[in-house]
């Protein structure tokens, strides 16, 4: 099982002023670690439980730049991009943007969005749900559109028409970025990564959970004819053991998800100054989750 880090929280002792210099540190030492992938959170505002819209939120993919220019290995992308936060063309041009200039190692991790107060706040609409997800469809197959180099044509959707599907520069990931769905709707976010996706990401909550919800996915893949194992399938921990560095209590919670076909177990610390954390825990985790494969 790899390691990959979310994170989520943006504040350290030094303010603003020291916010670059501790994301290269955490870049820094991902990489030293062993970390397969390291993500932010994509919001205008702070969440309720990390503090609220008072405390720092940079722009998702500017940070991720950023983290491109200081980094060389891990594969980088928001944990995830709320389908309406931006236009999915525009955003196939930022996510290929990001993959171009770090090498091929962006990720594209989207989801409905849920969020109301920031789109209040800044202005931006928040439609239902159900139209989130009819946006969040045609959002993707709009990137999956843009980065297929035989077919630049129009794209005629319910909620999107772009007259030109351009993208250039391509991307350089073979045969291009990934594209990650984060949720656990049985409904309709799984048959979207069955259908669309090149990875899954669920809630640690419970092995007998994500178990479940492996199943429910398993049987879209059949419906769609899709070949199961072939979607990636990645964890979001964030229980108190990873943040408390108790490696001993965080191994246990995660004995029972070894075995589901897990690839990807995403630390989602609630801690600003992420950097020394990653020296402190991550790095023995990494050795002793491989361990246990």
């Amino acid at each position: 099982m790899r390691v990959g880090v979310h994170i989520n929280q943006f504040g350290n002792s030094g303010g603003a002023p020291a916010l670059g210099a501790e994301l290269a540190a955490a870049g820094r030492a991902a990489e030293a670690a062993g970390v397969s992938r390291l993500s932010v959170m994509d919001h205008y505002f702070q969440m309720e439980f990390n503090g609220g819209a008072e405390e720092p939120m940079p722009e998702a993919y500017t940070t991720l730049a950023f983290l491109a220019a200081h980094t060389s290995t891990v594969k980088l992308g928001a944990l995830v991009t709320g389908v309406t936060y931006r236009h999915p063309g525009l955003l196939a041009k930022i996510a290929t943007t990001l993959d171009v200039l770090s090498g091929g190692r962006a990720s594209l991790g989207l989801g409905a969005a849920w969020y109301d107060r920031e789109h209040e706040g800044l202005g931006v609409p928040f439609p239902p749900l159900a139209e989130r997800f009819e946006r969040l469809e045609e959002t993707l197959r709009i990137c999956l559109r843009m980065w297929d180099p035989a077919d630049n044509g129009p794209f005629e959707g319910r909620h999107y028409r772009l007259a030109e599907t351009l993208c250039v520069p391509a991307p350089v990931s073979t045969p291009r970025p990934e594209i990650l769905i984060g949720g656990m709707g049985e409904r309709k976010t799984l048959r979207l990564v069955a259908r669309h996706a090149d990875a899954c990401n669920l809630f640690a909550s419970s092995p007998e959970e994500v178990r479940h919800k492996l199943g429910v996915l398993r049987g879209h893949c059949e419906t769609e004819r899709r070949d199961y194992d072939t979607v990636l399938k990645t964890i979001t921990y964030s229980g108190e053991a990873a943040t408390e560095g108790d490696l001993d209590a965080f191994l246990r919670d995660l004995t029972g998800y070894t075995k589901l076909g897990i690839d990807t177990v995403i630390l989602a610390p609630r801690l600003g100054e992420t950097s020394a954390w990653i020296e402190r825990f991550v790095a023995p985790a990494v050795e002793r989750l491989a361990e246990l494969d």
